[in-house]
C-alpha cells in the first residue's frame, strides 16, 4: 500500500484490510472483486491485483521465500520490495533502494549524474554501506533518514548523523541532488463516461481484468484516447451531457465528458449510489458525484 502512496492515506485502509483478511490464507481465498473494492481510493490498482496473486503464490508454495532473489519472483515484488522484505523480515543484508535511499546516497557521495545512468553508482554505494549485522534496522534507518532529515527540499543537515561525511553538503550542492531527468509533458486523453441514475441507484460495470483500473467497479465509459472519441453509451436513452471531469494519472491527463440518463426498467449492475461511490476508483467517483449533483438540481 505504501508504494507510491503516503502513510497518511494508507493508515485507515491498512487497518481495515488486515481486519478483513488477517492471514495470507484468507487473502488468497478472497474473491478478486472484494480485494479491488477494499483498495478503491488508493490508486495504482495493479498493486491490488498483484497482492492478491502474490498471496495465492505464497500459499501455493507453502510459505514466504526468505531471500531477495526468491522474493523477486513473486507477483508485484520488484527489487526494492524484495530487498526490503528480505532485510527487515529475514535479516538478509540486501540493499534497499527507494527514492529516500537514492537521495541520501546521491548527496552523501555528491553524485551529480542524471537518471537512469546514475542509478548504478547509487546502488553500488548502497550495497557497500549495507551491514551484515542488523541489516533490517539499517534499511529502515536509512529510509527514514531520507524521509525525515535528508528531505527533497531544505534538508536538515544540522541534525544529520552523516553531516561531517556528506560530500554534497561540503560542496554546497546537497539540495540540488539527486539530479532529475527532464520531465516529459503528459499527453491529454479524452473520453466519455455514462451515469445511469435513479434517485437511489446507479448502473455499474466491471472493467476488464487487465489494463488500467482492471477488475474495478466503474461507470460505463468509452476508451480513453488522444484522438477523437467514439461514443459508446451502454444502452439507448436520452443521454444529456452534464459536464466534464479532469483527472491525472502517472503518464497522462484525462478529460471525461459526463453524460446522465435514467436507467432502463430492468438492468443488471444497479447498486446503491453511496456503495458505488465508495467502491469505485477516484476518477469514476468524481464522475458519479458530478452526475448526482447536476441531476438533483434539474
Amino acid at each position: 500500500m505504501l508504494q507510491q502512496t503516503t502513510a497518511a492515506a494508507v493508515t485507515g485502509y491498512f487497518g481495515a484490510f488486515l481486519a478483513r483478511w488477517p492471514r495470507i490464507e484468507a487473502l488468497a481465498e478472497a474473491p478478486p472483486e472484494d480485494v479491488m473494492a477494499a483498495w478503491a481510493g488508493l490508486g495504482y490498482y495493479g498493486r491490488a491485483r498483484n497482492l492478491h496473486a502474490c498471496a495465492k503464490a505464497v500459499v501455493g508454495r507453502g510459505g514466504f521465500p526468505r531471500t531477495a532473489a526468491e522474493l523477486i519472483g513473486l507477483p508485484g515484488i520488484g527489487p526494492y520490495t524484495a530487498a526490503a522484505i528480505a532485510a527487515i523480515a529475514f535479516d538478509e543484508p540486501a540493499a534497499v533502494m527507494d527514492g529516500n535511499v537514492e537521495r541520501v546516497m546521491a548527496r552523501l557521495f555528491a553524485e551529480t549524474g542524471e537518471p537512469p545512468g546514475v542509478g548504478k553508482a547509487l546502488r553500488n554505494h548502497a550495497e557497500r554501506l549495507t551491514p551484515t549485522d542488523r541489516p533490517g534496522d539499517y534499511a529502515q534507518a536509512v529510509m527514514d533518514l531520507g524521509a525525515t532529515v535528508c528531505t527533497p527540499r531544505r534538508p536538515a543537515c544540522g541534525v544529520c548523523p552523516l553531516h561531517d561525511a556528506c560530500r554534497g553538503r561540503l560542496e554546497g550542492i546537497a539540495e540540488s541532488l539527486p539530479r532529475k531527468a527532464p520531465r516529459k509533458p503528459r499527453p491529454i486523453r479524452r473520453g466519455e463516461v455514462y451515469a445511469a441514475l435513479s434517485p437511489t441507484h446507479v448502473l455499474t460495470v466491471r472493467r476488464p481484468a487487465s489494463g488500467l483500473l482492471g477488475g474495478m467497479s466503474a461507470l460505463p465509459a468509452t476508451d480513453w484516447t488522444e484522438s477523437a472519441v467514439e461514443a459508446a453509451p451502454p444502452f439507448a436513452a436520452d443521454w444529456r451531457r452534464i459536464g466534464e471531469i479532469r483527472h491525472t494519472f502517472t503518464h497522462f491527463h484525462l478529460r471525461l465528458a459526463v453524460f446522465a440518463a435514467a436507467p432502463p426498467a430492468r438492468a443488471d449492475g444497479m447498486i446503491p449510489v453511496e456503495e458505488a461511490e465508495k467502491s469505485m476508483p477516484t476518477v469514476f467517483a468524481k464522475a458519479l458525484r458530478l452526475a448526482r449533483a447536476r441531476v438533483t438540481k434539474r
